[in-house]
């Protein structure tokens, strides 16, 4: 059974960064497309961020943009979220997702309904 695990979460203060990790197993990430989702407290989930598999295009919600880069590396076959100049409003629970049923895909989707593998989560917490 394919698993995503996320990984890098943690408590900062506003203006710092975190990265974080999504690892996989029984899949080579490099040929999925690859989102991040995050979900607050009392909110809906949201979009974060997205990676393709060919050629890797990014994309990313206005709240994030300029501030987050999404990569991936196809030596530890992982994706990376690296935030940076973090503030309280990233305060969530991020995570990330694939479709197992659709593979080399040219561009990736913001939709959380296009994907149906889910890691658990890693909470991250900006607050002074």
């Amino acid at each position: 059974q394919v698993q995503l695990v996320e990984s890098g979460g943690g408590l900062v203060q506003p203006g710092e960064s975190l990265r974080l990790s999504c690892a996989a197993s029984l899949v080579i990430l490099r040929y999925y497309a690859v989102a991040w989702f995050r979900q607050a407290p009392g909110k809906d989930r949201e979009e974060v961020a997205c990676i393709s598999s060919i050629d890797p295009s990014t994309e990313y919600a206005n709240s994030v943009s300029g501030r987050f880069t999404v990569s991936k590396d196809t030596a530890k076959n992982t994706v990376t979220l690296q935030m940076s100049s973090l503030q309280a409003e990233d305060t969530a629970v991020y995570y990330c997702a694939i479709n197992t049923r659709k593979i080399a895909s040219e561009h990736c989707s913001m939709g959380a309904a296009d994907y149906n593998t889910w890691g658990q989560g890693t909470q991250v917490t900006v607050s002074s």
